[in-house]
């Protein structure tokens, strides 16, 4: 469902109709005679639409957290927030960016439209950005040939499906400015081969037992889950085109199952 063509078409009618009943409806109207209905009820709601569509389309869109591949960052069941604005101002639907503000920087936690499938929305964490030498090899990150730094912080363990028990190791992981905790279990491969699909600029990636390198190609976007081995992104499903990007997560605001996350920052 894209509900920001549903709001716009809405915002449109409801619109519509609000004009309709300034310029024509109300001026041949008996005096004292109540609006109709169908013009009552556009004309109340049209306001409300307006505001929620403004402030969904330019400024901020809350999201719910639907999977365990950004954690520990973020958990199953967070509702957060993302701000519409830092990337650029964006024509609402078709999300072509009018005004640039200000790039995707490595480290950021960012929104945008599946490459397969822009009707949904993933979250992930920006690894490489254009230009960009990635190599993720023995489950280690290097950009540009430097090593990402990364230190022990201790175990993470958590059932994922609800019944499945997962053991992994925590890691504290230093992208540019942006320190956060990685998840990694020893035990599975860097890159699950099998999954890796066809994509657009695929041969600028080559894999292998060890891992992967991948060059990022202009106006694109490497991006990767914070749970490394529980994460469908970048490395099966190739890069993030800039027309695709819908925001940067920023705030914590409601958990049904834990009150003490609702305020917290995304970092």
């Amino acid at each position: 469902m894209n509900f920001a063509l549903i709001m716009l078409l809405l915002l449109v009618f409801t619109g519509a109709v609000w004009l309709a009943e300034s310029l024509y409806f109300s001026k041949h109207r008996t005096a004292g005679a109540a609006q109709p209905w169908w013009i009552e009820y556009p004309v109340s709601f049209f306001p409300v639409i307006l505001v929620v569509f403004v402030l969904r389309s330019f400024l901020v869109e809350p999201f719910k957290i639907p999977s365990g591949s950004m954690l520990p960052t973020l958990l199953v069941g967070d509702f957060i927030l993302v701000n519409k604005f830092t990337y650029g101002i964006r024509l609402p639907v078709i999300n072509t960016r009018l005004i640039p503000v200000n790039e995707p920087q490595r480290g950021e936690v960012m929104v945008f439209r599946y490459p397969e499938n822009p009707a949904l929305d993933y979250i992930k964490r920006v690894v490489g950005v254009p230009g960009d030498d990635i190599v993720y090899a023995d489950k280690r990150l290097s950009i540009n040939g430097k090593e990402v730094p990364l230190k022990p912080d201790g175990e993470f363990n958590y059932l994922e499906g609800g019944l499945n028990f997962v053991a992994t190791q925590r890691f504290e992981e230093q992208l540019d400015t942006h320190a956060h905790s990685v998840l990694v279990q020893p035990q599975v491969p860097p890159v699950q081969l099998g999954g890796v699909q066809r994509f657009p600029f695929r041969d600028n990636c080559a894999y292998n037992d060890s891992g992967f390198r991948c060059k990022v190609p202009a106006q694109h976007y490497f991006l990767m889950g914070d749970n490394r081995d529980s994460s469908s992104d970048s490395r099966y499903w190739g890069f993030v085109p800039e027309r695709n990007i819908v925001g940067k997560a920023f705030m914590i605001w409601w958990n049904f199952d834990d009150l003490k996350r609702i305020g917290r920052s995304i970092n």
